[in-house]
């Protein structure tokens, strides 16, 4: 009598049967072929001297299943293909994980002997391996393509996702499992199905010298008047269209301003001329950038975090998943880009200092006080030496500009402001509010030389320390700001900030991006040969 064998959590009869041979033993020959009691369906042990021929990762797929045969149950196999299928509105392409093969061979099953089963099996086993691992951290490591970001590397023991899943015939799930839960993610999958909506159509470049303001009369306002009829931005039917730039074409015009993060002015110059010379194409790869990108992204971000997202100059502060407010800022310029990472507020600084970095040291302090030796009195910047000793302006060396420490006063004119926000990080940036607070309003804020700086920062100030142990109050900051002292308060409570990389999303039925100001994009979608 057959001995009972459980495995999978589930039961199996022993059962002998003899199997064909190729050029290696067959898998039946000297090992147990077991029967799932549920289903009636065959499960064939994985011979010897194929798992030895698996890399580690795959040996440990099937070590975890007892060496036996993975996909020997119809659902979960259907359920990895239809994955697969399917896996496009996740940003990636099925060519990525066989599909046309898989599809194949999948036809041909029932007539496969069992050592062809078990190189399907395998085949399948290395692409849900794979596909698993590109929806949980995306199919390129952003340490690879970009050397200023820092990113909690993301790990995940696939192998017992798998066996839990192969267990429960929860394929489907263990993978939708892996994806990322942010609700970001899920706009921006849904601005790709609303992309798609759109139809295939080949758009000539708009060109226009000078900005056209309402009223205006040109040509070029007819081309504009369809392509964003094209973007669903102006509705009126007209049966025939004037080169007038009207009142209706105004309103629409500022609708797209709105959706693309510009001013919207109605004023139709440079901004608005290029997003509207962007194609669906051209759109459709931006989309599949900012998943893959997302993807990069912490899963859980936690109860209490900062959340800046560059390209819209945008802060968020979000406490049980709740924003409870919001702030403008200005990033990196394209040469000092404000670099992408995680870390926590260590500590808040009221009334800073501020000493000059080595770039702007380089590139603004030593020509501009070259030219005048004012410049230093002017900003209230002080001069040490080595020894710590200030030196007079008219002492300094600027052939030697970099043998000296540089260090402002604390002012509301000061650099960095009133306030500064500080987090551990390699790149010496952090969170500060200004001396250039006209910024804030200007259509393009990628001004800064890597820092954010912030508007409304002592709001955030406020929000951060009502969070933190001793439960600050207003009037204590105000106070501390009045006396135009320097000081630091730590911050015991853990509060989380992430400055990311994004330029879409959706907003209802709504497409939303944003310019993508340092370029990342299109070289992005190139990365991944899509």
């Amino acid at each position: 009598m057959n001995k009972i064998i459980y495995s999978f959590v589930l039961f199996f009869s022993l059962i002998q049967l003899s199997c064909k041979k190729d050029n290696r033993d067959s898998v039946a020959e000297n090992q147990d072929l077991i029967k799932d009691a549920k289903t009636n369906t065959i499960i064939r042990p994985i011979p010897n001297e194929v798992l030895e021929k698996l890399d580690d990762s795959l040996k440990l797929y099937y070590a975890k299943l007892n060496n036996y045969e993975i996909w020997y149950n119809d659902e979960n196999r259907t359920d990895l293909i239809n994955e697969i299928k399917f896996c496009h509105k996740d940003g990636l392409n099925a060519d990525d994980y066989e599909f046309d093969k898989i599809k194949e061979l999948e036809s041909k099953r029932d007539k496969m002997d069992d050592n062809e089963i078990i190189d399907y099996d395998i085949l399948l086993t290395k692409n849900y391996r794979k596909i698993a691992t590109h929806l949980y951290k995306g199919k390129l490591k952003p340490t690879q393509l970009y050397k200023d970001w820092d990113l909690i590397k993301k790990e995940l023991p696939l192998s017992d996702s798998l066996a839990n899943a192969i267990k429960n015939t929860r394929v489907s799930s263990s993978l939708k499992n892996l994806k990322p839960k942010d609700f970001m993610y899920k706009r921006i999958k849904r601005s790709l199905v609303l992309l798609e909506e759109f139809p295939d159509y080949h758009f000539n470049k708009i060109e226009v010298k000078d900005k056209i303001q309402l009223n205006d009369t040109t040509p070029i306002i007819v081309s504009i008047k369809k392509r964003l009829k094209y973007w669903k931005d102006y509705t009126k039917t007209d049966s025939i269209i004037t080169p007038i730039y009207d009142s209706t074409t105004f309103v629409a015009v500022k609708r797209f301003q709105k959706r693309h993060g510009l001013k919207p002015d109605g004023v139709i110059g440079k901004g608005t001329v290029k997003a509207l010379n962007f194609s669906k194409n051209e759109r459709r790869e931006q989309i599949i950038a900012n998943l893959e990108r997302w993807k990069w992204f912490p899963h859980d971000f936690g109860n209490e975090y900062i959340l800046i997202n560059l390209p819209d100059y945008s802060l968020n502060f979000v406490k049980d998943n709740d924003t409870i407010e919001n702030h403008t800022v200005v990033v990196g310029k394209s040469t000092r880009r404000t670099p992408v990472l995680t870390s926590k507020i260590s500590n808040l600084v009221f009334n800073p200092t501020w000493t000059v970095p080595p770039t702007i040291i380089k590139e603004d302090l030593t020509p501009s006080a070259t030219k005048n030796r004012n410049y230093f009195d002017r900003n209230k910047i002080s001069i040490f030496d080595k020894a710590g000793n200030i030196v007079s302006p008219e002492f300094w060396d600027p052939e030697n500009s970099k043998s000296y420490r540089y260090v402002q006063s604390p002012s509301y004119n000061n650099s960095l402001g009133l306030v500064k926000f500080n987090f551990n990080n390699r790149h010496m940036v952090y969170l500060h509010d200004t001396n250039h607070r006209d910024y804030f309003s200007r259509e393009y804020k990628a001004l800064s030389s890597g820092c954010v700086r912030v508007e409304n920062p002592l709001k955030l100030s406020e929000t951060i320390l009502k969070l933190n142990d001793e439960k600050w109050k207003k009037s204590e900051m105000d106070t501390i700001i009045n006396r135009k002292n320097t000081k630091t308060i730590p911050i015991k409570n853990s509060i989380n900030v992430f400055l990311l990389y994004w330029t879409n999303w959706s907003d209802g039925n709504q497409l939303v991006f944003r310019e993508d100001i340092y370029d990342l994009d299109k070289k992005l979608y190139e990365s991944l040969g899509n």
